[in-house]
């Protein structure tokens, strides 16, 4: 359980999901340390855009050094570790730097917790551990299957937190958000793709493959299920998955964006966009039957009132103009 003087370590929390975590927590009411990757330029990623709190820690550094990790982490009782490579195609070029991130870095994240008392660590994961549906809906005892090197680093992540809970009894859960979008998202994810390229002004849409189903849940409802899961002790020593229960083709998601969007465009198989054939995973629906016996959790956000949001926090020039429609971001 958390308390109003719990201090939290947010790793990753200058990213996507993580700067979102990190205002949900502010809001909350608790003290938030939150990791931002180092670079000589002062910048704190999309912490930039929270409001100064006087509950906020800002540091840098690199989950990768196991030493700043541990003094990171003096003083913390529970950790968020989001930091990860997660682009699933540069993992194709750099398989080596997502070991040395996904890997090391969770190792180096358990390591601190377990010898500075067993601090609360709360694992990401995601649903690309599973690779192609065997069934569906997945639950957490669906096999993994490494499909990309980013797959297998997190299955290897996965499994060395899991293994300081065996081995150490350190309390840590694994939560597995399926395929999460908002505000803030890299441009390389699907439904950020579109959009930004569409109110770019771009008339034809450069796409990869359209098959595939994804389980998409708003970015809002997956740090709100990371905060349930934090709150809920029974959750310790359990992978979780946080999903909505559906599933939507990337044909269907392009679809729903011109719709709302209401602009013509035309679509563009581009070859770049391809993953290999065996790594593409062609179907990816979530069971959320765990999550919600252990908590009250549920999502809030169907598919369209999500992708509204996103689409008017993109329409804005200043958020839009952190982007580059036109270079594909591996």
């Amino acid at each position: 359980m958390l308390f109003k003087d719990t201090t939290v370590l947010v790793t990753g929390a200058d990213g996507f999901i993580g700067s979102h975590l990190t205002e949900l927590l502010l809001d909350k009411g608790y003290r938030v340390r939150a990791l931002a990757q180092y670079n000589s330029f002062n910048n704190y990623g999309w912490l930039e855009e929270i409001p100064l709190n006087s509950n906020l820690e800002v540091i840098t550094g690199d989950v990768r050094d196991p030493h700043l990790m541990k003094r990171s982490m003096q003083y913390v009782d529970i950790v968020f570790h989001l930091a990860a490579l997660i682009a699933i195609p540069y993992s194709y070029y750099a398989p080596d730097s997502y070991v040395d991130t996904n890997i090391k870095g969770t190792l180096n994240v358990c390591q601190a917790a377990k010898e500075l008392g067993g601090i609360r660590v709360i694992n990401t994961s995601t649903s690309e551990v599973y690779g192609n549906a065997q069934y569906v809906p997945i639950d957490e005892k669906h096999l993994k299957q490494p499909q990309s090197p980013y797959s297998a680093t997190k299955i290897g992540a996965d499994a060395i937190a899991m293994s300081f809970y065996n081995a150490f009894d350190l309390p840590v859960t694994t939560v597995r958000p399926f395929n999460t979008y908002g505000p803030r998202q890299s441009a390389r994810a699907i439904i950020p793709s579109i959009i930004i390229q569409i109110a770019s002004g771009a008339k034809e849409i450069k796409h990869g493959d359209l098959r595939p189903t994804r389980d998409f849940n708003y970015v809002k409802d997956i740090v709100k299920g990371f905060l349930a899961i934090a709150e809920c002790n029974e959750s310790i020593g359990k992978e979780i998955n946080i999903s909505s229960n559906s599933e939507i083709s990337i044909e269907n998601i392009f679809k729903t964006i011109i719709e709302l969007m209401g602009c013509d465009v035309k679509l563009i198989t581009e070859k770049q966009r391809l993953r290999p054939e065996k790594s593409e995973v062609f179907r990816l629906v979530g069971d959320n039957s765990l999550m919600r016996s252990l908590t009250r959790w549920q999502p809030e956000y169907n598919i369209q009132e999500g992708v509204r949001e996103t689409i008017d926090w993109f329409f804005n020039p200043s958020n839009l103009n952190k982007y580059k429609y036109d270079i594909y971001n591996i």
